[in-house]
């Protein structure tokens, strides 16, 4: 038996004296990247997972009758919501696809009622997912250190990068023999080249959920997604080869994906400040509260990719109070993703906007 769910209290949360000039050196190192990337593409793209490779509609159903400590939040109430996912990778930097890194998932819940977090506009909720247990770094000073380096690297040319990255995934590929992953290799290049359709996405850091603590997840379970779950991309001679594969997927695919809660059960052993630590799914399971369904359609059409790319932003920020994010990551990220969104708004002259 599982033990009770841990209860959320504000104390859980343990403030760093030195966030506050963390974050601002976190949007100055963003502005590095969001500016060489704006020279050079004449155009100003997101300072994480500025590629996508595929945008689908599709509909999120929450289950009956879950249990007291499952029917929280957005979950409390069975029913339809339509969704907008984003499958996308890391960097900043629209990259070549040999280049391999994390696949990232961004999901956007409509017509969510509920106490809204604060300046979270609209009737959405966001979920930022990755295909990882683990974040990279500890805490958000630790994440700053990390990006300078990434942001030296926003300009360099492309052969050194895809060179770079086949030695990673060699030595990647040797740990994992071995048992060991590593998610700062894997961020730098070292990441299997896998199809992002058959992944798994975790949402990695814990947020509030009504008056527990969890994390989140999103699984495939139908079986042309799980035909495709460590397939990988052969990106020989096509930059936008991940983009390719997921249009053929979908195009032919009818999706669906379980939602699934994780919640905190032992405050020690499932911290909110450490996200490099993986919390053990025997002690504290991953279970349903309710599956994603996509019909068969063409994941990069013209119209959906020009309004989800330049008109909307993906935010953790963005939904209901119950679903607060957590911990010193999710702290820096609140004024980080407005700054990103904020700059791509005023370079391309475009306005950012949530739908109602």
């Amino acid at each position: 038996m599982t033990a009770a769910p841990v209860r959320y209290r504000p104390e859980l949360e343990q403030l760093k004296p030195d966030e506050a000039e963390t974050i601002a050196q976190l949007n100055r190192t963003f502005d590095t990247i969001l500016e060489t990337t704006h020279e050079d593409y004449g155009h100003a793209v997101r300072a994480v997972h500025a590629k996508a490779h595929g945008i689908v509609e599709g509909r999120l159903t929450i289950d009956f009758d879950l249990p007291a400590e499952l029917a929280q939040g957005l979950f409390a109430t069975p029913g339809t919501h339509r969704v907008v996912m984003r499958f996308s990778t890391n960097p900043g930097d629209i990259l070549d696809d040999a280049i391999s890194v994390p696949r990232g998932l961004a999901i956007k819940v409509h017509d969510v009622d509920g106490e809204r977090l604060p300046d979270a506009e609209g009737r959405t909720q966001d979920f930022v997912l990755v295909n990882g247990k683990v974040f990279q770094a500890k805490d958000a000073a630790t994440f700053l250190g990390n990006l300078k380096l990434l942001a030296r690297t926003t300009d360099v040319a492309e052969g050194g990068k895809k060179a770079l990255s086949a030695l990673l995934r060699g030595i990647s590929g040797a740990l994992g023999a071995i048992g060991v992953e590593s998610a700062a290799l894997q961020s730098l290049g070292g990441a299997p080249n896998v199809d992002p359709v058959g992944e798994t996405y975790y949402s990695v850091v814990p947020f509030r959920y009504g008056d527990h603590v969890a994390k989140f997840s999103l699984a495939p379970v139908a079986p042309g997604l799980l035909a495709r779950t460590g397939a990988i991309v052969e990106t020989k001679g096509d930059r936008d080869a991940i983009r390719h594969v997921v249009r053929d997927d979908l195009r032919a695919t009818e999706g669906e994906w379980e939602f699934r809660v994780q919640l905190a059960r032992d405050e020690a052993r499932q911290p909110i400040e450490d996200p490099t630590v993986e919390w053990d799914e025997q002690e504290a399971p991953f279970v349903r509260v309710g599956v994603i369904r996509t019909h068969a359609q063409d994941s990069w059409d013209p119209v959906r990719v020009e309004e989800v790319n330049e008109h909307r932003r993906f935010s953790v920020w963005t939904g209901l109070a119950a679903h607060r994010p957590l911990g010193n990551i999710n702290r820096a990220r609140r004024d980080t993703y407005r700054h990103s969104a904020g700059f791509r708004e005023g370079a391309n002259r475009c306005p950012i906007h949530e739908p109602g």
